[in-house]
C-alpha cells in the first residue's frame, strides 16, 4: 500500500536515489545515452534536496508499507512543479498520479492560479494525461549536450 505525506529531512537520501535511478532508467524512454548522462549528472545531492524542500514549497512523498519513499513531488508558491520523480519499479503504476493528485488538491487549496513545470519526454505524457498543455519545446545545452523539454502549464483558475 502507498502512503502519501509531506517530506520529512531524512527523506532527502532516498530522493536524490529515486532521482538517479529515475533518470538512468527511465529517461532512455526520450533522450540518447549523452543526454541521460548530462541529465543524471545534475543529481541534487541529499543535503540540497533537504535544503530545496524546506525552502517554503509543498514536497509531498509516496511510502511503501515500510515507510521507504518511492516517488516524490514539489510545489512551489508560484505554481512551480520542480521535481516529480519515481522510482522505477513503481513507474506507471498510478503511484504518481495519486501523489501529483494530492500535490495538485493542495494548490488548489493555497488558491495558486496555475501549474507550470518544465517536463521531459515522460513527464510530459504523464502532465498531458492530467489536464496540462505544452506552451513550448526547449531546446538548450547542458554541458555541451543538445537536451530538450517541454514548458507545460495547467489553469486552476481563471486570472484575476
Amino acid at each position: 500500500m502507498i502512503t502519501i505525506r509531506p517530506f520529512r529531512d531524512e527523506d532527502a537520501a532516498m530522493m536524490s536515489e529515486i532521482y538517479r535511478r529515475a533518470v538512468k532508467k527511465l529517461g532512455p524512454k526520450g533522450y540518447g545515452p549523452e543526454q541521460v548522462a548530462v541529465w543524471a549528472s545534475l543529481q541534487p545531492a541529499p543535503a540540497r534536496f533537504a535544503e530545496v524542500m524546506n525552502d517554503g514549497r509543498y514536497c509531498l512523498v509516496a511510502v511503501n508499507d515500510s515507510d521507504q519513499v518511492v516517488a516524490f513531488g514539489d510545489i512551489e508558491r508560484d505554481g512551480h512543479i520542480g521535481f516529480l520523480y519515481a522510482a522505477p519499479d513503481v513507474a506507471g503504476t498510478g503511484v504518481v498520479a495519486q501523489l501529483y493528485t494530492a500535490l495538485e488538491a493542495e494548490a488548489r487549496k493555497q488558491d495558486i492560479g496555475k501549474l507550470y513545470s518544465e517536463a521531459s519526454e515522460l513527464a510530459k505524457s504523464f502532465l498531458l494525461k492530467q489536464g496540462f498543455s505544452v506552451v513550448e519545446r526547449r531546446d538548450f545545452e547542458v554541458n555541451g549536450v543538445p537536451i530538450h523539454n517541454y514548458a507545460v502549464e495547467k489553469r486552476l483558475r481563471a486570472p484575476r
